[in-house]
């Protein structure tokens, strides 16, 4: 059966990066960590992997406690003379896993960016690979008991009924109870993001680099931000993409991610209509009546939900999996538009398997033979979130009272809110706090070299106004926005977009303040606009670097989907 609770995987800034993205396994516990880099070859040819051994509190490091950061690098082929160091990246989350992303595309990253670089990803403390691995349970049948499937895609609503709020705030206080029960031996408190940033400069002085190059999306924002502000002397290059309201996030208060969310849907309402019947199926003779067609549509779901059997799973098409459906195709519409609308579509004339087959995820099967296993190595997805982005902030203790009257803020801000706005609400018992950590303000007066900031024109979690404030706190730095609709510029290709990453990883030129790129890609396609008919028109070396370029976001939109 599908896991369900009353909070439901209850992740705004959640980051899922399903293990099969990663193609082939490799055993991590094969490999002994060490302060310097041993690499072995795994997963496939050519990535090697290794375990950097960093401090568990920088502030004691002669204590001799330790922590172990998996890595895994696409190693550069250049010569020496051309060779440039490794690339850092971070997928997002918190909680995401970077080396997942870089096996999955690694190969990408170095036909648009060159092989001057060893691509690298890394596992941050506690999270998937790395180790001690951040976990609540004692079991994985306790822990899925407790939390759905990191394949679980279904938020809860915080207006589902009077008490859902309340039932949310319960079930977040249990949790943070269970993890404080669990951090015995104290690591829980270092698991933050400042951490995570003297250990990103570990890995890089470890190559032998002084110097950082950096590319973090989403919640890698904040950690590229606060590497900034730790470290304004150690930037070597750093891209920062989708970025967050850093003010917010240390403050736990994200109101302001929402702040085009409702544009970003408005957008479907626009296109859809534009499209017409052969380009959108849920169209409507005008832009102005698609907010009332899907009103209607889900006002009769409230009223008579679909039991769905389909291949790998059964379930319940109600009104909160249509939003959650449609929040989903939110986060990704270049990919998502077109197929949300069909589902719709086919809903309205009352059939519900093709939106439920279209956001279905396998039936969870419990091993009850095996029901007092550890916990699997690499799933600790949910733990590693909810310790990073509680642990960071200032400590939120409101009450459920408090936090009604902050939910019934944000839906001034969005009609998604109720979707939305759980990120305080999952903080809200979170007890355990590092003093001295990092909290902010981010920002330095002078970097060793200018960030390169990214942002949508409409972002339905990071809104464009976060890139542009954020980059007031980094002078010399330069927002490029893409002209585009979803979460990071990955949402779709651009070769402008790649193009300048490009020059500024390899060149150091800083696109001109202003600087807006277009993408290669359309909401609702047709015939003449897709892209596979454009490739005609363009040389060999061209379509490579986009086909790369729309390789990665295709990892990464996996993922993206539930992001901040």
């Amino acid at each position: 059966m599908r896991p369900s609770s009353s909070f439901g995987s209850l992740l705004p800034i959640a980051l899922w990066l399903p293990t099969a993205l990663a193609g082939s396994e490799f055993n991590w516990t094969t490999l002994e960590a060490s302060t310097t880099l041993h690499w072995t070859p795994c997963y496939s040819a050519p990535l090697q992997c290794t375990l950097l051994q960093v401090p568990m509190d920088y502030s004691a490091p002669q204590n001799g406690v330790t922590a172990s950061i998996a890595i895994v690098r696409y190693p550069s082929t250049s010569p020496k003379s051309q060779y440039r160091g490794p690339l850092l990246f971070n997928p997002g989350g918190p909680g995401g896993s970077g080396v997942d992303a870089i096996v999955a595309s690694g190969a990408d990253f170095v036909t648009v960016f060159g092989d001057q670089f060893d691509v690298i990803g890394f596992d941050p403390r506690g999270v998937s690979y790395s180790t001690p691995t951040i976990s609540f349970f004692k079991t994985e049948a306790e822990r899925r008991f407790l939390i759905p499937s990191a394949e679980n895609v279904i938020f809860p609503s915080l207006n589902a009924s009077s008490t859902a709020l309340a039932d949310t705030w319960s079930h977040m206080q249990l949790l943070s109870q269970l993890a404080a029960a669990s951090n015995m031996n104290g690591y829980l408190q270092h698991m933050t993001t400042d951490n995570i940033a003297r250990d990103m400069l570990q890995i890089t002085e470890a190559f032998g680099f002084e110097k950082l190059q950096y590319w973090g999306i989403s919640y890698g924002s904040v950690l590229g931000a606060t590497f900034a502000s730790l470290f304004p002397d150690k930037v070597g290059r750093l891209i920062i993409d989708g970025v967050e309201d850093m003010e917010g996030y240390y403050s736990g208060n994200l109101t302001n991610a929402m702040l085009d969310t409702d544009k970003a849907m408005q957008t479907f309402f626009d296109g859809c209509a534009k499209a017409g019947t052969e380009g959108c199926a849920f169209h409507a003779a005008s832009a102005s009546e698609m907010p009332a067609k899907l009103d209607a549509l889900s006002s009769a779901i409230k009223t008579q939900p679909f039991p769905v059997i389909a291949p790998q799973s059964h379930g319940i098409v109600d009104i909160l999996f249509l939003r959650n459906a449609i929040l989903d195709a939110v986060y990704a519409p270049y990919d998502l538009f077109a197929p949300l609308a069909r589902g719709l579509a086919v809903l309205a004339t009352g059939n519900a398997t093709l939106l439920y087959t279209q956001n279905e995820v396998p039936n969870f099967e419990c091993d009850c033979t095996n029901s007092s296993a550890a916990l699997p190595f690499h799933e600790n997805n949910f733990e590693s979130y909810m310790t990073i982005a509680c642990g960071d902030p200032v400590p939120i203790n409101d009450t459920v009272g408090e936090l009604q009257t902050f939910y019934e803020a944000t839906t001034k801000v969005s009609s998604f809110a109720d979707l939305l706005a759980s990120t305080r609400v999952v903080c809200a018992g979170w007890k355990i706090h590092r003093e001295g950590r990092f909290q902010g303000p981010v920002g330095a007066k002078n970097t060793s070299f200018p960030l390169l900031l990214v942002g949508n024109t409409i972002d339905p979690v990071t809104a464009h106004a976060s890139a542009v404030k954020t980059s007031m706190a980094f002078p010399g730095s330069v927002v490029l926005t893409q002209d585009s609709v979803g979460h990071t510029s990955l949402v779709a290709p651009s070769q402008c977009t790649f193009g300048h990453f490009k020059a500024y990883f390899v060149n150091g030129t800083l696109p001109a303040p202003g600087t807006v790129c277009s993408v290669e890609a359309e909401l609702f396609p047709s015939g003449s606009n897709n892209i596979t008919v454009k490739r005609a028109a363009e040389n060999s070396e061209d379509w490579k670097v986009r086909e790369a370029a729309n390789n990665i976001g295709r990892v990464m939109r996996k993922i993206l989907r539930r992001t901040l």
